[in-house]
């Protein structure tokens, strides 16, 4: 398998890029193909030890940037590494790709040089979020502020398959984020898209989903609109790290709650992994002809090295061919 890793995307690149693609090549088992500038990125290659592992490096002169706009970068940075990864996916070249550069210009990327997939009106950014079971699916986390009920009802459709295929989850609970539990609350969208989530077959439709109630894994998997997700998402990570210094704080402040801390550090840390970004590695962009997972711009090398296992696991799984089968029966139907 080969994966077309984006070498010169994220907050760290491309120091921590490329470190986390030699972890995944030495332990993933695959081919991992460091897409940027053929100096810097072998530069950096130069400083780990490669022996024996599959790693290539194909030349891009261009970057998009974080400060660049999504949408005119994509169009005119055609030597980007995005669009290089892309193109290598269109032609066949790789199996997938990944980056941790703008998630805009990802998503531009993605739609100039792989299009849709047949059928699918909008693609959106689905994430692992973390519950007090495990996890669910969350999407669209930023794809699209503004939906159509039906756009919904194709991310609840993507979801699905991604939780049940890649996710091992038996016949997942499909819900809708809406400002009450009971059925006719919410805005005029999720009013809209409830009928066409209930009547849709093969989904485990459960009704509509408070926010609170994401975290106690009322489903798994849970669809809104761009906006909304990418709200949901921020203020998380946001009150996680909240929480974390003002505990950091109080610990330092209180002798007898440092010893209580040193007690609990394996809990501790079990409760970190769960809601450490690094664990989960990346979104995946479904609906894009093509398999494509986007990371977080913070990412280390262990975050890297899972946005890489993450597209494994839908070249594995056959994302795309599932997804088309799917949206190809519900047209019939």
């Amino acid at each position: 398998m080969r994966i077309a890793l984006d070498a010169m995307g994220g907050d760290h690149a491309p120091e921590e890029v490329v470190a986390g693609g030699v972890m995944a090549a030495r332990e993933l088992g695959v081919t991992v193909i460091m897409v940027g500038k053929r100096d810097v990125v072998e530069a950096e290659l130069a400083k780990h030890d490669t022996e024996g592992l599959a790693l290539e490096v194909m030349h891009a002169s261009e970057v998009i940037e974080m400060e660049d706009s999504p949408a005119i970068a994509a169009k005119t940075k055609r030597d980007s590494s995005m669009r290089v990864g892309m193109h290598m996916v269109k032609d066949g070249r790789a199996d997938a790709f990944v980056t941790m550069g703008n998630s805009g210009g990802a998503l531009a990327a993605a739609l100039f040089t792989l299009g849709r997939l047949p059928g699918i009106r909008r693609p959106a950014f689905a994430t692992i979020f973390p519950t007090v079971k495990g996890f669910t699916l969350l999407l669209d986390i930023g794809a699209n502020a503004e939906c159509k009920p039906e756009y919904l009802l194709q991310f609840a459709m993507m979801g699905n398959v991604y939780s049940r295929d890649v996710l091992g989850v038996e016949n997942p609970r499909v819900g809708i984020v809406s400002t009450g539990e009971e059925r006719g609350k919410g805005n005029q969208l999720v009013l809209d898209a409830v009928p066409l989530l209930e009547q849709a077959p093969g989904l485990n439709f459960v009704g509509n989903v408070e926010g609170k109630d994401i975290f106690m894994a009322a489903a798994d998997v849970v669809v809104t609109d761009g906006f909304t997700g990418n709200v949901i998402i921020k203020g998380t990570e946001g009150f996680a790290w909240m929480l974390l210094e003002l505990s950091k704080r109080e610990i330092k402040r209180s002798p007898p709650a440092l010893v209580g801390a040193f007690l609990m550090k394996g809990a501790l840390r079990q409760i970190l992994k769960r809601v450490d970004y690094t664990e989960y590695g990346g979104a995946p962009l479904l609906g894009v002809n093509g398999n494509v997972v986007v990371g977080h711009g913070r990412s280390n090398r262990k975050a890297v090295r899972a946005a890489v296992k993450v597209a494994k696991q839908m070249v594995e799984k056959d994302m795309l061919g599932t997804i088309r089968r799917d949206i190809e029966s519900m047209g019939e139907r």
